[in-house]
């Protein structure tokens, strides 16, 4: 079985590699750019059948120079949401997306992609999969909605699997490279190392400080969710993939500080103790991101549950303890992969247990 991963030296798509792996799956092409060289710590623990660049892949792949391709995980793209260049986004994450879903359609290869829950903006009309519901606040969001537009056009002329993801805030292992896309947790962690405080921001938009709320999902819950829809080929669509409950960013803090404390042999403290004692800080809301801001994010799980994935994801306290534990004992992979290939068993064990029940 061939499998191509694009995105494989990033943060979800190694993720996704290890777990595959972890299956004893190893006849793997993994596609990225390595122009951010120290990208490839998160290549270095995994078995791959090959390497191929982003520039040359897409091309290569539509004039099938890489023979039967079972399926494809596209991970890869243009992730920062500070970026401003329409062109550099839409040929990233649109055009790129585009000619592989055509040659996957063509091939008879299935394609499961990352799309984002940037797609609904400030999710005024919720965060349901429907065109009511879309409206993006920046090119990044708008990139992911086109392709997702797409992909809505093609599926009743496509025999193959074809499956979009709509990632919510995810954070987790081997995502140290994302610089200031890194998630939350990992700036809070490194904050409070480096200056014994994390900091969040302040009022805005009707929000108290911290209070400012997403559905922050682990990277443990999104790789299992993708190994069920790659153990079930019928399921085709556009789905979100958070965990369906929306958490304010306190909650990521003292989740953060929280564990650290408990590494140092200290008592958990609540949230008002930790702001009285300076652990957390709140900021003014910075200007260049006024009107720009999701304040709330809540997966509608509705269409999931319906296509039958019964997953249970993780709340913020659980997953950020965790992966607090993982960064500080050093943990960027091994580890941290080592947790999320027993969440993967357990989600596998799940599902054959609902099987089990004809369900």
């Amino acid at each position: 079985m061939r499998i191509i991963v694009t995105g494989a030296a990033g943060f979800i798509g190694s993720n996704l590699v290890h777990a595959l792996n972890a299956r004893g799956i190893d006849e793997i092409i993994a596609v990225d750019d390595l122009e951010q060289g120290d990208k490839f710590r998160n290549l270095v623990d995994l078995r791959i059948a090959d390497y191929i660049d982003k520039r040359e892949f897409y091309t290569s792949f539509a004039r099938g120079h890489y023979g039967k391709v079972e399926t494809v995980f596209h991970q890869g793209a243009c992730s920062d949401t500070m970026q401003h260049d329409g062109r550099t986004m839409l040929d990233n994450n649109y055009r790129d997306s585009r000619v592989l879903l055509d040659a996957c359609r063509e091939r008879g290869t299935r394609l499961l992609y990352a799309s984002s829950a940037a797609t609904y903006g400030d999710g005024a009309q919720g965060f349901r999969e429907q065109p009511a519901c879309e409206r993006p606040l920046n090119v990044y969001g708008y990139s992911k909605l086109l392709f997702d537009q797409v992909v809505r056009r093609a599926l009743p002329q496509t025999r193959s699997q074809v499956i979009g993801f709509r990632y919510f805030n995810v954070y987790g292992a081997r995502e140290q490279h994302k610089g200031r896309m890194a998630s939350v947790a990992f700036h809070h962690f490194n904050q409070f190392r480096n200056e014994s405080k994390v900091k969040l921001f302040g009022a805005y938009n009707g929000y108290d400080a911290g209070r400012q709320e997403r559905d922050f999902v682990w990277v443990n819950d999104v790789v299992a969710v993708n190994l069920w829809a790659f153990e079930h080929g019928a399921v085709s669509g556009v789905f979100n993939l958070g965990s369906g409950r929306a958490q304010p960013f306190n909650d990521i803090a003292v989740s953060t500080v929280n564990s650290l404390r408990a590494l140092g042999g200290e008592p958990a403290l609540p949230l008002a103790a930790l702001v009285q004692g300076g652990l957390i800080e709140y900021v003014d809301f910075p200007d260049a991101l006024v009107g720009k801001y999701q304040c709330h994010t809540q997966a509608d799980l509705g269409a999931l549950r319906a296509a039958g994935c019964t997953h249970t994801f993780a709340p913020v306290e659980q997953g950020v303890a965790a992966y607090v534990r993982q960064l500080a004992e050093g943990g960027r992979g091994r580890g941290a992969s080592r947790e999320a290939e027993s969440i993967v068993t357990r989600a596998s064990l799940s599902e054959q247990g609902e099987r089990s029940r004809g369900n």
